[in-house]
């Protein structure tokens, strides 16, 4: 087996290149996680996208230095080993990683036959990645996965008996949503769950649901400061997944976590689809050339490809009940971001005192903002009263937090910018509540279940949407 090589600066001392060939050690027996440090060992599998880095962007003293990658040669991996000697250089609290890693064809089968390590993580070509999973937790790996787990029926069956594996094997399977640590994310769970002031969630209808949430990305972007090149899959929804069963997954989960709090829900008897449609964002050769550094459309591109314009299925929007509560997310793709803004992010959730909303737009200056809107009927200073309390005790937790009347019934909670933490914060909190679980045995069935339920939710409203484009 051919091996990768490459060449980086003599700086970079911490960052060693092992030949897979010299490692054929198994381990047999299953680890006990205690919470010492360096006990939790990273399999990094097939890193295809820049979350796979991210997760180690900072460092826990938990996590082992020493990574094992397994992965097919080429640019993926090379981008992957790039943030990492990144990570590794920069001056402001470097890591240490030491990268010990197996390039080839073979680089899954090395991977289950060496059982190096004791977690895998996995972010990268979707289509691949149901299968990765499964095969990861059958040979006795715990799992932590970039979202989405599975991006078509066939996926979520394969899932769903990775979960019935992981349970018999006693590992865990952990998707990494990220956005239940944005701040305004976790406050808007703890407005609406405080029944004196939020009341209790609408029901909703199909046409005027109870809670409604978008999210707008782009395919050209930053990140980390630099420009993010896509590999072509990227556009192949086939492999990326349409956006309805990859971005929407981070709606789904944060509804289901904020309206839902600690409750099971059961995809079987808990969960309706309403309806689902989806439709094309078109992009230019030189749009594609920018985003991937590809001069030509590949050829698995090419019945997406008309009039020399590229079509891609990254919008969608499904209605769903759950639990009798109407609701509606909606993921957009557009190319580039207007100036000034990024991704951008909507949600308005709606009770019978008070409905809660966040906002993303120039009007904000593309900062998300939170604000709280009392019901008509509910009186001013009784509300008032309830609001105060509210603010009151989540400053015990978040000093920095304010509150700020707009008008008779809006209402802003400011968190200042400052205190926010970035995007890229927020992977290494998903890691360490994960590792948390490891140690302590406790993953919650909800957790388990509400995943199942994310994932079905998502491929059956892709599978609908399909069903009502066909002409």
């Amino acid at each position: 087996m051919k091996n990768l090589l490459h060449t980086f600066t003599p700086i970079l001392i911490m960052l060693f290149i092992l030949s897979c060939n010299t490692q054929k050690e198994k381990k047999e027996s299953k680890p006990s996680f205690t919470g010492r440090d360096g006990e939790i060992e990273l399999v990094v599998l097939d890193p295809g996208h820049f979350h796979a880095s991210l997760l180690q962007k900072f460092p826990q003293k938990q996590v082992n230095d020493t990574v094992w990658v397994y992965a097919p040669e080429g640019d993926e991996l090379n981008q992957y080993m790039k943030s990492i000697e990144g990570y590794n250089r920069r001056s402001d609290d470097p890591t240490r990683w030491h990268e010990m890693v197996c390039a080839g064809e073979d680089y899954l089968e090395r991977m289950i036959e060496e059982k190096k390590g004791n977690v895998v993580i996995l972010a990268g070509n979707n289509g691949k990645k149901t299968g990765y999973i499964a095969k990861s937790i059958n040979a006795g790996y715990n799992v932590l996965s970039d979202k989405p787990m599975a991006i078509n029926k066939e996926g979520f069956k394969l899932l769903e008996a990775a979960f019935d594996s992981a349970r018999a094997q006693d590992v865990y399977l952990y998707d990494v949503m990220t956005e239940r640590y944005e701040i305004l994310n976790t406050l808007t769970r703890e407005l609406i769950n405080n029944r004196e002031l939020f009341g209790e969630l609408r029901d909703g209808t199909p046409d005027d649901p109870s809670v409604v949430m978008e999210n707008v990305h782009h395919f050209y972007k930053q990140v980390s400061g630099n420009v993010l090149v896509r590999p072509a899959w990227f556009y192949d929804v086939e492999q990326q997944g349409e956006g309805m069963v990859d971005v929407a997954t981070h709606l789904v989960d944060l509804i289901h976590w904020q309206c839902f709090p600690d409750s099971t829900i059961d995809y079987r008897n808990d969960v309706q689809i309403t309806s689902a449609n989806h439709w094309p964002t078109t992009l230019t050769l030189d749009d594609f050339t920018r985003s991937t550094q590809l001069e030509a459309f590949p050829d698995f591109l090419t019945k997406y490809v008309k009039d020399g314009r590229l079509d891609v299925y990254s919008n969608g929007r499904i209605n769903y009940r759950v639990k009798g509560k109407n609701i509606q997310v909606t993921a957009l793709w557009n190319y580039e971001a207007p100036e000034g803004g990024g991704d951008a992010y909507s949600a308005l959730i709606k009770g019978t005192r008070a409905s809660v909303e966040i906002v993303q737009n120039k009007e904000e200056n593309y900062i998300k903002q939170l604000y709280i809107d009392k019901d008509q009927a509910v009186d001013g200073k009784v509300f008032e009263l309830a609001l105060s309390e509210m603010v009151s005790e989540l400053q015990k937790t978040y000093p920095y937090l304010s509150v700020q009347r707009i008008t008779d019934e809006r209402y802003q909670i400011i968190v200042p910018v400052e205190n926010r933490k970035g995007h890229e914060d927020y992977f290494g909190m998903v890691a360490a509540k994960y590792f948390g679980y490891l140690v302590n045995r406790d993953l919650p069935e909800w957790e388990v279940s509400n995943m199942l339920a994310k994932y079905y939710i998502t491929t059956t409203a892709l599978e609908m949407a399909k069903k009502n484009s066909t002409p």
